[in-house]
């Protein structure tokens, strides 16, 4: 126990719970890849899903993804809350970064969006801090169930 005397470690880390899945949510896995796809719908470029599971605590996946120009990534990102919260029913938790258009940064609880602008990306180089990290296949265009052709069968 802590006397009235002793300060607290500034360098600590505050431990915040991540909330409660609803019943019947779907798996972060799940989430990752409609976000994937709604990123794609916004022709973003360099889309990466991946696995954090057991390497951080506040996220199971990390999606990545490009975007040319601070309008581009503005319209990503708002292009995946739209689509994720009127297809799909999931709500973004939070967004920072959205005016600036460099870096926006959206929490969907067990999945955490980075949409960067190209150069950006590069200086940052998220992809070395989890080079270790699996990776989710991201099926491309032509490979997303929304866009197949039920006649060409």
């Amino acid at each position: 126990m802590k006397t009235p005397t002793q300060k607290k470690n500034p360098h600590t880390a505050v431990k915040t719970p991540r909330p409660a899945k609803a019943k019947g949510a779907p798996e972060g896995q799940q989430v990752a890849l409609w976000i994937a796809s709604a990123a794609l719908d916004k022709k973003a470029q360099d889309v990466e899903i991946l696995d954090v599971r057991g390497k951080v605590d506040y996220a199971d996946f990390v999606v990545i993804a490009s975007g040319r120009s601070d309008r581009q990534v503005g319209a990503i990102a708002r292009g995946i809350e739209e689509s994720l919260k009127h297809e799909h029913g999931e709500r973004c938790h939070g967004v920072e970064g959205l005016t600036q258009g460099q870096w926006v940064l959206m929490d969907f609880g067990d999945v955490i969006v980075h949409v960067f602008h190209q150069d950006t990306r590069g200086y940052y180089d998220l992809e070395a801090l989890w080079m270790d990290a699996a990776r989710v296949e991201v099926p491309e265009a032509g490979e997303r169930e929304e866009e197949r052709d039920p006649w060409r069968d």
